[in-house]
């Protein structure tokens, strides 16, 4: 049996370590894993996607949840979407030390990605460890963006549920809320909500989801204290939403992501960072008579 057959099989039976080593390959593009995407038998699995601003308890609030499904015996990998320095590529990779108490829970499988460079959050590669995935033996996939506010709709595209997890002191930004997060949250958790304010600015985001029309719940949370968790995990368990009408769509955006990431697949960043700086000498510069030449002589 050749390499991207034992990674498909384990994938299948839920090994964690053939799924770790699925995903290295995936991730940094390294054979078989273009034949291994185009074998898996992707399933639909449900998969949740938790947004907000940052500071609002993401990652708590992602642990209280596992916890609660855990538990209850759902099986659960969670994608922890990391910023990537635009300077050295590297990535915080700060969530895994804040969910540490999950790693020896069986039930749960955690991964930090880097966003490379994606201001929504969500890149391709996101994309295809989500399928890596929804092909293993999960109940629940939780993928937790970066908190980069507004520029985040594109894990609408990628998840099933959409959580948009606010703090109190959001109150000030509500007018802002409709502009944005209001096309993409399925779910407002309202978290910290011991904290002064709480009550009045979860009354105030339900007036405005009710001005809009949208049956949009408002859940209260305190993550840390597991206040406020069961109400919001039934919800994710057993609420059932209405298939995304622009998934069509959504799909045509993934197909696009994927051919252009086969076109740049022979672009060198290292090595066109290296041509600016040294281009960047010249007193004529000029960075589009640069990228077309670059582009004929790479």
């Amino acid at each position: 049996m050749n390499l991207h057959q034992d990674l498909k099989k384990g994938i299948e039976e839920g090994d964690f370590r053939t799924i770790a080593r699925a995903l290295t390959l995936v991730e940094n593009d390294i054979e078989p894993s273009t034949d291994l995407l185009k074998s898996l038998k992707i399933k639909d699995t449900l998969v949740l996607g938790i947004t907000g601003p940052p500071g609002a308890g993401k990652s708590t609030l992602v642990n209280a949840i596992t916890n609660n499904l855990a538990v209850a015996g759902k099986k659960i990998a969670i994608l922890a979407v990391d910023p990537t320095s635009p300077f050295n590529f590297g990535s915080l990779l700060g969530d895994r030390i804040r969910m540490s108490q999950q790693f020896n829970n069986p039930n749960v499988y955690i991964r930090s990605i880097a966003t490379r460079g994606a201001l929504g959050g969500i890149s391709l590669k996101t994309l295809e460890l989500v399928d890596v995935l929804k092909a293993a033996e999960f109940d629940l996939i939780i993928i937790e963006t970066v908190g980069v506010g507004q520029s985040e709709v594109e894990i609408a595209g990628l998840a099933d549920k959409t959580c948009v997890v606010l703090v109190p002191e959001s109150g000030d930004e509500i007018q802002n809320i409709k502009s944005g997060l209001m096309e993409i949250a399925q779910v407002f958790v309202v978290n910290k909500a011991d904290r002064e304010g709480a009550d009045v600015f979860a009354n105030n985001l339900k007036k405005l989801v009710n001005e809009q029309h949208q049956a949009i719940p408002v859940f209260k949370t305190v993550a840390d204290k597991n206040i406020g968790l069961t109400e919001l995990c039934i919800w994710i368990v057993e609420e059932k939403i209405e298939v995304n009408k622009k998934r069509k769509f959504l799909i045509g955006d993934k197909a696009y992501k994927i051919i252009q990431n086969q076109k740049m697949k022979a672009i060198d960043k290292t090595k066109l960072l290296t041509d600016v700086q040294e281009a960047l000498l010249k007193s004529n510069f000029n960075i589009y008579q640069f990228a077309e030449d670059w582009l004929k002589h790479s």
